[in-house]
C-alpha cells in the first residue's frame, strides 16, 4: 500500500466495503450520528445462500436498542435457549439475565434485507456491483488525510476512513498486508437447499440414526418438499468459492446415509470449511476491519453473523465520534482492544466444539464428561453466555461489578431502557436525581428514574449499551464522561 495524492471522484466520511450484515449494521450506526457513508458491495444482486440461521440473545438486544426488533420478530421464530447450543449438547435452559431469553430463527437472507432497509432508511448509500481492487492512505491530519479506494471499473473514491467488512477472503485485509494467522480448513461441509423425494418420516428416522456418529450431518425441512441439506464433503476443495455440484451432494449423502433421499432441484449450493483465523490487528491508520474480515471460525454455535453485528455496534459510535472530531484520545483504538479478545474467545470455543463433535473415542469421552458438568446450572449458564455473547466483559478498569458489561433492558417509569437508547447516544440512568451531564447534553441523555431494578445509584451507558461507570459521585461521573465522550461543551 502506498500514499496517493490523486484527486477523487467522490468524497465520503466513511467507505464501508462489504454489504453483508456487519457492513450494513455499521453503516446504519454511522448514519445515526450524521456520518456521510457509502457501502460498496461487490455482488450486483443479493446472494440466495443462507449461511446463518438466527440471532442470539445479544444481537436480539442490539436490534431492540435500535428499534428494529419488531420487524425481525415478524419474520423469525423463537426457539428456547439451551437446545444443543454448545457442541449440540442439549440441556434445560438456565436462568439468563436478559429480557430476550430465546434464539430468533431467521435466515441470513432476511437479516441482510432488513438491515439494508434500515441502513437506507437512515440515509446510508448502498452501491452494488462495486469491487474494490486498490487502496491507499494519506497519513496525517487535516483535509489532506484520508483513504483512496480504487474500484474495478476505474472509479476512485475518497474518504476520511474506510472499514473492510468484506468477509473471510477480505480484499481490504490483503491490501493492508495484515496477517491472518490460524489454522487452515481440515474439514469441509457441503450445504444447500433442495427438494427431497423421500417421505419426511423416512428422512427424520435416517437423520436421527446417522447423527449418532456424524454430527455434521442433517436434513431440515423447509416446507413444500424442500430441505436444507448439510453433509460432510469428501475432502477439502482448493477453491471453496466454487459451489459443489448436485452429484457431489448425492454422492456424500449415499456415503453417510446409504441413500441420497432423491434430492433434486437445488435452490443454491455452497461449501464451508473449519478454518480458524484472526487478523493480527483491527486498525491500520485510517482503515479498520470488522466481521469475517477480522475473524473466521467454524459455524458451530451460530456465532459468526452475531459476532460481526456486535463488532459493528462497538465500532460505529466510536468511528462517528472520530469523524466528528469529538473522540477522546484512544477511543478508536479501543475497538481493537475490546473486540479482538472477544473474537479470540469465540475462536477458542468453536475449536473446542469441533473437537467435541468428533466421532473418535477420546473426544466422545470428553463430550460425555462435559455433558455431566453441564448438569450444574452455573456451568451450563457460563457456556450459554459465551455462545449468546451476554457474558462479554470489556476490561474498563477497576470499579463496580457492572463496569464493562452490557446492561439488560429494564422497565422505567416511562417506557423501557432500550427504548431510550434508539438514538445511539450515551445515557445516564440516574436514581439519585442529583447528578448532571450538562456539558455533554449533545451526546448523552440523562434519565432520572427511581425504579428498583438496579442495585447501584446510577449507571452511565455507552451508545453500545455497555456500562462505562456506576456509582453516585459527580466527580467520578465527569471523569468517565470525558473519557468516553470527549471534552465537555460549555
Amino acid at each position: 500500500m502506498s500514499d496517493s495524492d490523486s484527486d477523487s471522484d467522490s468524497d465520503f466520511d466513511v467507505i464501508v466495503v462489504g454489504g453483508g450484515p456487519t457492513g450494513l449494521m455499521l453503516a446504519a450506526e454511522l448514519r445515526l450520528h450524521g456520518v456521510h457513508v457509502v457501502v460498496l458491495e461487490r455482488d450486483a444482486e443479493p446472494t440466495p445462500v443462507v449461511r446463518s440461521l438466527g440471532l442470539h440473545v445479544r444481537s436480539i438486544e442490539v436490534m431492540d436498542q435500535r428499534g428494529l426488533l419488531e420487524r425481525f420478530l415478524e419474520h423469525g421464530k423463537k426457539y428456547p435457549v439451551g437446545a444443543g447450543f454448545f457442541a449440540g449438547i442439549t440441556k434445560p435452559a438456565p436462568d439468563l439475565d436478559t429480557a430476550h431469553a430465546y434464539v430468533l430463527g431467521i435466515p441470513q437472507t432476511l437479516t441482510d434485507r432488513l438491515l439494508e432497509e434500515h441502513a437506507v432508511e437512515v440515509g446510508a448509500e448502498i452501491r452494488r456491483g462495486c469491487e474494490l481492487v486498490g487502496l491507499s492512505q494519506t497519513e496525517g491530519e487535516g483535509d489532506g488525510a484520508g483513504v483512496t479506494a480504487e474500484l474495478a471499473d476505474g472509479t476512485r473514491l475518497r474518504s476520511r476512513y474506510l472499514v473492510g467488512c468484506d468477509g473471510g477472503r477480505s480484499t481490504v485485509r490483503k491490501l493492508l498486508g495484515v496477517g491472518f494467522p490460524g489454522e487452515s480448513a481440515r474439514v469441509e461441509t457441503l450445504i444447500g437447499e433442495m427438494r427431497v423425494e423421500a417421505a419426511q418420516e423416512t428422512v427424520a428416522a435416517i437423520v436421527t440414526e446417522v447423527r449418532e456418529t456424524h454430527r455434521g450431518f442433517g436434513l431440515g425441512p423447509l416446507g413444500d418438499g424442500a430441505y436444507r441439506v448439510v453433509v460432510p464433503a469428501a475432502g477439502v476443495a482448493e477453491d471453496r468459492t466454487v459451489p459443489p455440484t448436485l452429484d457431489e451432494v448425492r454422492q456424500q449423502l449415499r456415503a453417510y446415509a446409504g441413500t441420497d433421499f432423491g434430492v433434486h432441484s437445488p435452490r443454491w449450493l455452497s461449501r464451508f470449511g473449519d478454518a480458524t483465523r484472526q487478523a493480527e490487528r483491527y486498525r491500520t491508520g485510517r482503515v479498520l476491519l470488522a466481521g469475517d474480515a477480522a475473524h473466521i471460525h467454524p459455524p458451530v454455535g451460530g456465532q459468526g453473523l452475531n459476532l460481526g453485528i456486535q463488532d459493528a455496534f462497538n465500532l460505529g459510535w466510536k468511528l462517528a465520534a472520530e469523524v466528528r472530531g469529538r473522540a477522546p484520545d484512544g477511543l478508536l483504538d479501543s475497538y481493537h482492544a475490546e473486540r479482538h479478545p472477544v473474537a479470540a474467545d469465540v475462536l477458542d470455543n468453536t475449536r473446542a466444539q469441533m473437537l467435541l463433535l468428533s466421532a473418535e473415542p477420546g473426544p466422545r469421552s470428553v463430550r460425555r464428561l462435559l455433558s455431566e458438568l453441564m448438569d450444574f446450572e452455573d456451568v451450563n449458564r457460563h457456556l450459554i453466555e459465551k455462545i449468546t455473547a451476554i457474558g462479554v466483559h470489556y476490561d474498563l478498569g477497576e470499579g463496580h461489578e457492572l463496569l464493562g458489561r452490557r446492561l439488560r433492558d429494564v422497565p422505567l417509569k416511562q417506557g423501557r431502557l432500550y427504548e431510550r437508547m434508539r438514538t445511539g447516544r450515551g445515557l445516564l440512568l440516574d436514581r439519585t436525581g442529583g447528578l448532571s451531564t450538562a456539558g455533554w447534553s449533545d451526546r448523552v441523555d440523562h434519565v432520572v428514574d427511581t425504579g428498583q431494578e438496579l442495585n447501584v445509584p446510577a449507571v452511565l451507558l455507552r451508545p453500545d449499551g455497555y456500562v462505562a461507570w456506576a456509582g453516585a459521585e459527580q466527580r467520578e461521573l465527569l471523569d468517565r464522561l470525558a473519557k468516553w465522550f470527549g471534552p465537555e461543551v460549555p
